[in-house]
């Protein structure tokens, strides 16, 4: 699919439309560069706008921010390429982490300095002080430098010493990492995975894709600035008030649930085969992803297929499978699509 599904486009307000129509362009500028990774551009495209609850500020305010991103592929298929070029469509300021076994936490958060001349300590602010932060190959990091990233996946903001900063608004995090590597990698552990929105992974084009891919001259495409940081939030908050049956919310339940309590649902088979099932935060960002992915099939209102659909790359780094599943070859996406063929949509 190469463009947003219009088909029930006529009825929705003219603003939501409006946005509507914006992400759309969004899309084509990125398809300027990026050929036949049109899942994983809708994928980023969901991520940036959905509406992620997060923690309580101190004033108490709720607050909400995009769905930090993990892509999941083999060096070459456009990972980084659709990322920077997002960037660039939408006018946001970009930093790249290339994370490597000896990069430090103050590598990517800052640090303090003595300035000498006036007798004091500075805060030098790091890379994370960003609209859009790319950790790429985030498994080649020690899980200390890994856990920098904690604070301002889930709070947004960050500590340095003794003051703390907010973060920019929109702040996304996306990382990725390359699943074939053995050595000198650190798996992210099951704390961290749960902050990331969704999991993505990124496949090889079609051999009519990669032919495509040698007739664009890259160096020449001239990608537009389509949308401001701030539209961003503005948008982000309209795709919020995606409207959402208590229905839903209980079928999105009765998944997640599932991946704990198999047993409920008629699939004891799974029991010895799941060791961790998904967090009630994983409910959250699913119906979050839900409503995005609604609004970018033209819907004003969610449907089961919104959460079946999102369903996989919310909740496959979620679930964590036991020996006896990996010795018999059992995949996290084969337990998940039986889970979503088993559990019944309320009446």
């Amino acid at each position: 699919m190469t463009t947003l599904s219009r088909a029930s486009s006529k009825a929705l307000p003219v603003e939501y439309e409006s946005a509507y129509h914006v992400i759309d362009q969004i899309r084509n500028e990125v398809n300027k560069v990026i050929v036949g990774q049109e899942r994983m551009i809708e994928r980023l495209l969901m991520g940036l706008f959905a509406s992620i609850p997060y923690s309580f500020r101190h004033d108490r305010t709720k607050r909400s921010g995009c769905g930090h991103l993990l892509l999941e592929g083999v060096p070459g298929v456009a990972k980084t390429l659709a990322i920077t070029t997002l960037s660039e469509a939408i006018q946001a300021t970009f930093h790249r982490v290339q994370l490597t076994p000896d990069l430090l936490p103050a590598d990517i958060v800052g640090t303090r300095i003595y300035d000498a001349s006036a007798a004091i300590f500075k805060v030098e602010k790091g890379p994370i002080f960003t609209h859009i932060l790319l950790a790429d190959e985030i498994n080649r990091a020690t899980p200390k430098t890994q856990s920098a990233l904690l604070e301002a996946m889930q709070e947004r903001q960050v500590t340095i010493g003794e003051e703390t900063f907010r973060l920019e608004d929109p702040f996304w995090v996306l990382a990725t990492q390359n699943p074939v590597e053995q050595e000198g990698v650190y798996m992210l552990p099951e704390a961290q995975l749960d902050r990331f929105a969704m999991l993505v992974k990124v496949g090889y084009p079609t051999h009519e894709d990669e032919v495509k891919i040698l007739s664009i001259p890259i160096e020449l495409v001239e990608v537009k600035q389509v949308l401001h940081p701030r539209d961003v939030v503005r948008i982000r908050g309209l795709i919020a008030q995606t409207y959402v049956d208590p229905k839903i919310k209980e079928y999105t339940v009765r998944i997640g649930r599932a991946t704990r309590h198999p047993e409920e649902h008629g699939l004891e088979a799974l029991k010895p085969l799941i060791t961790l099932g998904a967090s009630p935060r994983s409910f959250q960002h699913l119906l979050a992803l839900a409503r995005c992915h609604a609004f970018l099939r033209g819907r004003y209102h969610v449907l089961p297929e919104d959460v079946k659909e999102i369903a996989h790359d919310a909740l496959r780094h979620r679930v964590l499978l036991s020996i006896q599943a990996e010795s018999e070859g059992v995949s996290v996406d084969e337990i998940i699509s039986r889970i979503l063929k088993n559990v019944s949509i309320p009446a």
